[in-house]
């Protein structure tokens, strides 16, 4: 018997995941500037230079590492000098990340239609687990496959920056895969491979996500069905500022994103979830 697999990408396909970030960046940021007068810019500049050492814009231990609040801070340790930004950034991002509407119960629809359900992401391992745990998916995943995670700070082990038992992290359902360090969509072999992974040939696949370069030509180049998740495109220019300030992409990044961005016009999906996930039902056999 065939192994039929939907192959999905996370961010912005199941869960907003810029507005989940930029809601609780902002709430941490503005927090930070309330109580230590620090100017946003120069904040902004020290984040950017943190994020690109450690490649992601979600780096866990960002205030520790910022010269500013460590000579605010003085003796204490930033993250402990300024806990109302810290608890700022949590609650917001607790808020935030949730499913779009109707994923849970599509995917429910599909498993019982026996599918497999594979996550694919180009974010770090943590924080997706983390999602994931957030938004119940975990077991509704069947396997995820993420970039893995940045360093731990220098002269702390992953024990020791952990605060809560070792049984409150990672996934209890969901087998959780790394593509290898630096591999970034689009990037066919990759998907193949995922593929090989779970036992499935490219043409009982399918694939769904909101990148017409990264997600829709990677599946178009491996021969698996495409579906644009258009929903999850919507740019957010004058929001997008903060990201672009802060973010970990180098020159050569930005470079390379312009030119995916300049050749996604050339990539037409073969079928389209215009607003919201539950549409890929109509094009993917149930019975």
């Amino acid at each position: 018997m065939t192994q039929r697999v939907l192959v999905t990408d996370l961010d912005n396909t199941l869960w907003d995941w810029f507005a989940a970030w930029h809601g609780s960046f902002t709430a941490m940021l503005q927090e930070l500037i309330r109580q230590t007068g620090i100017p946003q810019t120069r904040l902004e500049q020290e984040m950017r230079v943190v994020h690109r050492r450690h490649g992601t814009t979600e780096y866990t231990h960002l205030l520790d590492e910022l010269p500013s609040l460590r000579e605010a801070a003085g003796s204490i340790e930033p993250w402990r000098a300024f806990p109302g930004a810290i608890d700022a950034l949590r609650s917001e991002r607790r808020r935030l990340t949730k499913l779009y509407p109707g994923v849970l119960e599509t995917l429910n629809t599909l498993r019982r239609a026996g599918y497999r359900i594979v996550g694919y992401t180009e974010s770090l391992a943590y924080w997706t687990e983390w999602r994931i745990r957030r938004t119940e998916l975990d077991g509704i995943i069947d396997v995820l496959y993420s970039a893995p995670d940045h360093d731990h700070p220098r002269d702390q082990s992953l024990h020791g920056i952990r605060s809560r038992p070792d049984d409150f992290y990672g996934l209890k359902n969901t087998t959780h895969n790394h593509v290898p360090r630096g591999v970034l969509k689009p990037n066919a072999e990759v998907l193949l491979e995922i593929l090989r992974g779970v036992g499935a040939a490219p043409q009982d696949a399918y694939y769904i996500g909101d990148s017409l370069m990264k997600d829709i030509a990677m599946a178009q180049s491996a021969n698996v069905t495409d579906i644009h998740a258009a929903y999850g495109e919507s740019q957010r220019s004058a929001d997008y500022e903060l990201l672009r300030a802060v973010t970990h992409w180098t020159d050569e990044d930005v470079a390379r994103e312009k030119e995916i961005t300049a050749q996604a016009g050339l990539v037409v999906p073969t079928h389209v979830c215009q607003n919201r996930f539950s549409e890929l039902l109509a094009f993917l056999p149930l019975d």
